[in-house]
Order: C-alpha cells, then structure tokens, then sequence
C-alpha cells in the first residue's frame, strides 16, 4: 500500500490560517502541538504533519477500505531527524518527505522494501488538477490502462476490466500535483 500528499505552501498560506483559535488542537496530538510550538519554522512543521497524516491516511484507507475523519487518531512521531513513522488504529507507516521552497510532498508505505515510483510536477491554475494528475501517473504505463476510483475514492488502475495489482495514490493542492505507485505486486 501506498499514499501521497502534496502542499502547495504559498495556497497554505493564503486560505488556512493554522493560528486560528482550536486549529491546532481539533487537527494534531498534544505532543505534535509541542513539536509545532517549539519548532524554529511552527507554519512548515504544520503543514509537514498535515501532509504526513494524509499520506498515511490514504495508504490506511486503501488497506482497510474505510473512510473516518479523526486527525488525532493519526499520529506522526519523529523516531530520528531521518525517520518518521505515523500510526493509525496500530498501523505503522513509514513516511518518506521532500520539503522546497514552494511545497511538501510526503510519501507513506506499509512495507519498506517495496519499491515504488513518485513524482510531483507543476499545475499551471487554469488546468484542471485532476486531469493533470491522472495523466501524468497514467503516462507511465500503456495506454489500456485506466484509472478508477472506487466508492471509498480510493484509485485503481484496470486493464481490461481487471483491477491490476498495483497500489497507487494521486494528490494535487494549488499548483502542484503528485502521484506514487508500487513496483512489486501485492
């Protein structure tokens, strides 16, 4: 299993304002508070979380197929400065993490010997993200293979009409868009 998650910073900083009165506490564990508190950037730790928790809640969802809205029941914990692991319903999932200038895009997996592919591009604002998104994982493989979601929202690849083994995940958020997808076979 595998989720993603991309945050385009400068949308974050115009549309949410995480200083708001109970954001902190309706979205993040008192000890991911803390880190956000203490931390020499609090906006960046917030958004990394908030992605980290997205990321894994997709690969959650994928394995379990069910939806929930409970952030505090997704908790990041900084194992080293290198790993980061978030655990939902006793599920651990280890998180990989890319910060720029302009956006975080976070990668969760089950299994760590997986190998998979992930890539994040640019959406310019008149595209739809979407479509941008799907037809950029989609040009990895042949053209018979189609993307659907299923009544979780939860995406799958097909051919011919067959659920093809591969987990994948889309995300998209201002101009940025991001997918991930498994190698191996589950």
């Amino acid at each position: 299993m595998i989720g993603n998650d991309i945050v385009d910073l400068d949308l974050a900083k115009t549309e949410s304002n995480w200083q708001r009165k109970g954001f902190l506490e309706k979205q993040f564990t008192d000890s991911e508070q803390k880190e956000i508190l203490n931390s020499e950037n609090p906006f960046l730790q917030v958004w990394l979380f908030w992605s980290m928790k997205e990321a894994a809640y997709k690969c959650h969802t994928q394995k379990w197929n069910k939806r929930f809205f409970s952030p505090k029941k997704i908790t990041c914990k900084t194992v080293s400065k290198l790993k980061v692991v978030v655990e939902i319903e006793n599920c651990l999932y280890s998180i990989k993490y890319f910060i720029s200038n302009n956006y975080i895009h976070s990668v969760a997996f089950e299994d760590t010997s997986e190998k998979m592919v992930s890539d994040l591009f640019f959406i310019d604002k008149n595209e739809s993200q979407t479509k941008i998104t799907n037809q950029n994982l989609l040009s990895h493989f042949s053209s018979e293979i189609e993307l659907h979601k299923n009544e979780f929202g939860i995406p799958y690849l097909y051919q011919n009409n067959q659920k093809l083994p591969i987990s994948i995940s889309t995300s998209h958020h201002g101009n940025y868009g991001a997918f991930a997808f498994t190698l191996n076979n589950e």
